[in-house]
């Protein structure tokens, strides 16, 4: 139980990859605050999937790159007895297109979520992490960011973008004891890649050297392991989570 009694934020943790991280830090004994953006059917259903483990939850209806919004949350959790120990930025978004036909508006949204998102998050985490000379944040980047992929400029550019903030505040907050890494799943079982036709799904089966895509649980595994007590000389690092891409 390494987070039992910590409170952890998982962002977009109520479906994919934040669906499982939410239940892997509950499997750890934390109580987990998980954000989302629309969908409150899909959230409550989530919720209710739980079980038991569903009283750790508390379900947070906001978007992540509305500064203001974020700032109400985090000071919604200003009374939490011990703070608030960890953040994973995992809330992203995708609107692909080739750079010569894509709009203005899926440029931004993109970048506002990916990367604002990040920015508000991390912003106010690190004020409520400073009073208790604790924290982990975690931002889920891409190897997107790393290699490029066409019809992702906006997407890679967010996730890159995470990754130099990431690097930045990582050196800012050292030496009050607050981490700050990325995890970079490749390509994960999860409804993003079973939205794609069969075909594309099989060219990106085969460009991975491990010949499989990965489970949301082991990307779980390493948010968990970068958010824990063990990783606290681990910092300013990205971690792949990709299979050898």
């Amino acid at each position: 139980m390494r987070f039992d009694g910590d409170n952890v934020v998982v962002t977009g943790g109520t479906r994919g990859l934040g669906a499982a991280m939410t239940r892997a830090f509950l499997d750890e004994g934390a109580f987990v605050h998980a954000t989302y953006r629309s969908n409150d059917a899909a959230a409550e259903e989530f919720r209710a999937s739980l079980g038991a483990a569903s009283e750790r939850v508390a379900l947070h209806r906001f978007d992540v790159a509305d500064h203001e919004a974020a700032r109400a949350f985090w000071e919604s959790l200003d009374d939490l007895q011990g703070g608030v120990q960890v953040l994973v930025n995992n809330a992203g978004l995708r609107r692909d297109a080739v750079l010569a036909m894509m709009s203005p508006e899926d440029w931004s949204a993109v970048i506002d979520a990916n990367l604002g998102g990040s920015y508000t998050m991390s912003k106010f985490a690190v004020q409520n992490m400073m009073r208790q000379r604790y924290g982990r944040i975690v931002m889920v980047s891409s190897p997107a960011g790393r290699h490029g992929f066409e019809g992702q400029g906006n997407y890679g550019a967010s996730k890159m973008g995470q990754i130099g903030l990431m690097r930045s505040l990582c050196k800012e907050v050292a030496k009050r004891k607050i981490t700050v890494n990325c995890v970079s799943p490749g390509f994960i079982e999860t409804e993003l890649l079973a939205d794609l036709p069969d075909e594309q799904k099989k060219d990106y089966a085969k460009s991975v050297p491990a010949k499989r895509f990965g489970t949301p649980e082991e990307v779980a595994a390493c948010v968990l392991f970068l958010a824990s007590r063990d990783a606290s000389y681990v910092t300013g690092s990205v971690l792949e989570v990709a299979g050898g891409l």
